[in-house]
């Protein structure tokens, strides 16, 4: 009996290895074929839907989503040239690695995570943590808390998720919370929340975007942006779902039942989950100190950071390195850290977002190849035959909602959509603050929901479970708030 089992053991890997193998050069024959019968000149169609689908079926499957973008910016360049992959791969990752964005996003989530390390290592993030346990008593109370701390933290949806989390993480630990469950409420109160507040990074680059397209006059884009906020259902909605959530007044629903039962039982982080999160043991050799100047010393990072990104027109980035800059000088001279472990924490912070900073690249990577096969044109101008002044908000939440969610890119595909979708709105007499805030909607939900966007990502890094768990696990609280929210665009589209 024993050596039939050896046999089988070492007989399954190998069919394993040898399905692996097929499939992939089933794959690859595939996209081949596609790229073999493209006439030069002529739109892709609907075939440019097939690298993303690829890459959604891929992400289930093995739950790992970089490499799920990664094959499917592969099999993207085949499509696109099957004659040669590994220059157009490396000229790719080229034009993404130099794009402002791209820089922007890595400085910031290095430096974000850099600042986290140094609050874990001085032991200010624990006095903190400590302070809420004594003031939080029940499991409810520790869901609502993180709620209402995602909401103040509104400036930006990376500063929430990796502000939020740290914060929290130890209290809902303490009370069983799965840490699916926390990355969804600080992803609710990420993108969903940011959109509705005019002092956010969202409202800074939509406004500016509006007046790109002439949807407002010079200078003028923030006031039509304000005059839609009422409209950015999808926003709304998801705050008032995952606040009845926090409160236990809607259950869980799907994989959070799982987790949460998981939790229950006393261990509320996942199995899949690789412990690659922020979380440092505070150092050996820290200065001790009480623990009210040790929660004072995590607060006054904070305020700083809120503070002088304002300061700075919303711009995290500088916000950040005002916050770092204060915050090594206020611990050397307590005496908490050393400059030489300061400086060490904060090249730590940058290698654990690594794996985080190398899906959101990838996504990038990936929206480039779907600018290539026109995708999101493609997508719009199926849909705009059926778009009349009353179905227009409806339809351009649905078709815009599909796209990000299916590219993770709920900036850059609307630089590309909204050119496309004003005339067309215009065209037909539509509520043109109906149509931004369905257009934003779109936006909110598909970085709220997309497998592997960069706030879902980083609400997963943050909270200490891996992205696919957390995207699986709210997905249906997401379908949730997107079918009420089109409902709520039809409705408005007949009435208003």
């Amino acid at each position: 009996m024993e050596q039939v089992i050896r046999v089988l053991t070492t007989i399954r890997p190998k069919r394993s290895l040898f399905l692996s193998v097929m499939v992939t050069l089933a794959t690859i024959g595939f996209f081949w074929y596609l790229s073999a019968t493209h006439a030069p000149g002529d739109n892709w169609g609907a075939k440019a839907l097939f690298p993303t689908l690829f890459v959604l079926t891929i992400a289930l499957i093995s739950r790992a989503p970089f490499e799920s973008l990664l094959a499917g910016v592969i099999a993207g360049l085949i499509m696109i040239n099957n004659t040669s992959v590994v220059s157009p791969l490396s000229d790719t990752l080229s034009a993404v690695m130099s794009n402002e964005t791209i820089i922007w996003i890595v400085l910031v989530c290095g430096l974000m995570g850099g600042l986290i390390v140094l609050l874990e290592r001085s032991g200010c993030l624990g006095s903190f943590s400590d302070w809420l346990k004594g003031k939080i008593r029940s499991r409810r109370q520790s869901l609502l808390t993180t709620f209402f701390i995602g909401l103040v933290v509104f400036i930006d949806d990376y500063l929430n998720c990796l502000a939020v989390s740290s914060s929290v993480k130890k209290v809902t630990d303490h009370y069983n919370v799965s840490r699916e469950k926390l990355a969804y409420i600080i992803d609710s109160t990420a993108a969903p929340m940011c959109i509705l507040v005019p002092v956010s990074t969202w409202a800074v680059f939509f406004s500016g975007l509006l007046e790109e397209n002439h949807l407002a006059p010079d200078g003028g884009g923030l006031s039509v942006y304000i005059s839609a906020i009422p409209f950015m259902v999808y926003g709304w909605i998801a705050l008032l779902l995952v606040f009845l959530v926090a409160l236990g007044v809607v259950g869980n629903v799907g994989p959070m039942k799982k987790a949460e039962a998981r939790a229950m039982a006393g261990k509320p982080v996942p199995d899949d989950y690789d412990g690659n999160s922020m979380e440092a043991a505070p150092s050996s050799n820290r200065k001790q100190t009480s623990s009210f100047v040790g929660m004072m010393n995590f607060l006054l990072p904070m305020v700083i950071l809120v503070a002088s990104t304002v300061y700075y027109e919303v711009d995290l980035l500088r916000g950040v390195i005002v916050t770092l800059a204060i915050t090594v000088a206020l611990y050397y001279v307590q005496g908490l850290l050393t400059l030489e472990e300061q400086f060490k924490g904060i090249f730590e912070g940058f290698k654990v977002m690594l794996y985080p900073l190398s899906t959101v690249i990838a996504g990038f990577m990936l929206k480039s190849i779907n600018d290539q096969l026109g995708m999101t044109q493609y997508l719009v101008e199926v849909v705009s035959p059926l778009m009349s002044a009353e179905l227009m908000p409806a339809m351009v939440f649905l078709v815009m909602a599909a796209v990000v969610f299916g590219t993770a890119s709920s900036w850059g595909s609307f630089i590309i959509a909204i050119p496309i979708v004003v005339p067309i709105a215009l065209g037909v007499d539509a509520n043109m603050a109906l149509v931004i805030g369905a257009l934003l909607s779109a936006s909110s939900f598909g970085s709220h929901a997309c497998f592997f966007s960069d706030s879902t990502v980083l609400a997963a890094q943050g909270a200490g479970c891996s992205p696919m768990s957390h995207a699986l696990t709210q997905l249906p609280y997401t379908a949730i708030g997107a079918a009420v929210s089109f409902g709520i665009f039809m409705v408005l589209g007949y009435t208003m």
